[in-house]
């Protein structure tokens, strides 16, 4: 096993610059997330120390070893696709076998290894298959199966779960923090959606415009954002982000003001999350709105309610209604709330 280590690495096609001097150490059997929106730079990433982007400028380490010169199949990196990538006229048990075959490992080794391996991802039973006679979930199992059977120094996966339906993606998402778990590999995971990334992480590295705006543990990452993007990214529903000003401590919108005792800021944008506003009586509430749409989603309610401007979404309970139009009450609590400076996007701090 092994770390990796990005030393001040740039990746650019002519005038456009898909990553920007990063530098990142991912410490051996940690799990981290490269999470961000399309055309982040999270992908290009991965596919340098991958081997299959040369990094303009920079130095990759796997473990203490450079490996900028070395070919893909020297890094003893195995790679998960969104696609899966299996061979169509090829048995569940030949799939898995060929990454043995194509690095020359003992034949007397090969049953063994790939019985294994299979058994980890349950997928005993379906050897014998071909892949069009396999569900997405069991496809994207074999495609992980692959991967494990050589043990890997590093596994890199591109959004592996995205061609799954919900409900195969939370047992997908369980089943890889397990093998992760029992595997103990160092694992660097590219996807767009936040949930998996909180789910799955030891830390997550939220990438925008070819940076890296945040590298934390999910948990600070999400009670902690270091600015405005990380703020309104990280969240489902993502954060309610208005913009005011900020006079003598407090943060004034035309609807509301809160004491939230910073120093004055001409632009500041407030952030509070869904979850920590409270539904209230309209004439005992910080501020009120219209009922702009009401949402049941089981285990509570979604309720967004108008500001003239702004729109502010609030978690209430399962048992709340309320029906569109009707004016409700929101209470503010100022330790819940988050104030960026508009101008810089970043976060001012008490």
């Amino acid at each position: 096993m092994a770390s990796v280590k990005l030393e001040n690495i740039s990746k650019s096609w002519g005038n456009v610059t898909a990553v920007k001097n990063i530098s990142l150490t991912i410490q051996d059997q940690e799990f981290l997330v490269l999470l961000g929106p399309s055309g982040c730079g999270k992908t290009t990433t991965m596919r340098m120390i991958a081997g299959l982007e040369e990094p303009s400028k920079g130095n990759i380490f796997i473990g203490e070893k450079r490996v900028n010169d070395e070919l893909p199949k020297d890094r003893d990196v195995a790679m998960v696709f969104q696609n899966y990538g299996l061979y169509p006229h090829m048995s569940v048990y030949e799939n898995i076998r060929y990454p043995l075959k194509v690095r020359k490992v003992p034949k007397s080794l090969h049953e063994n290894l790939v019985r294994k391996t299979a058994q980890k991802v349950e997928l005993e039973d379906l050897l014998n298959r071909r892949p069009r006679e396999l569900s997405g979930g069991q496809r994207q199992r074999v495609a992980l199966a692959r991967a494990i059977v050589r043990a890997p120094t590093v596994f890199l996966m591109d959004e592996p779960l995205s061609n799954l339906d919900a409900k195969l993606r939370v047992n997908m998402r369980a089943e890889l923090k397990h093998l992760q778990h029992e595997l103990k590999i160092t694992t660097i995971y590219v996807t767009h959606d936040q949930i998996e990334a909180m789910t799955l992480a030891d830390r997550v590295a939220v990438m925008d415009h070819g940076i890296i705006s945040q590298l934390d543990s999910p948990e600070k990452i999400y009670n902690d954002p270091a600015n405005l993007f990380v703020a309104g990214f990280i969240g489902s529903p993502s954060m309610n982000l208005v913009k005011g000003e900020l006079k003598e401590g407090i943060f004034k919108h035309s609807n509301f003001s809160v004491k939230v005792g910073l120093k004055e800021c001409s632009e500041a944008t407030l952030g509070v999350r869904p979850e920590d506003l409270e539904l209230t009586n309209p004439e005992k509430a910080v501020c009120s709105g219209r009922v702009y749409s009401f949402e049941l989603t089981g285990e509570s309610t979604l309720v967004t309610l108008q500001f003239e401007e702004d729109r502010l979404t609030v978690r209430g309970h399962n048992k709340y209604r309320v029906e569109i139009d009707e004016i409700v009450g929101v209470n503010i609590f100022p330790e819940k709330c988050y104030i960026f400076e508009t101008e810089t996007q970043q976060r001012l701090r008490r």
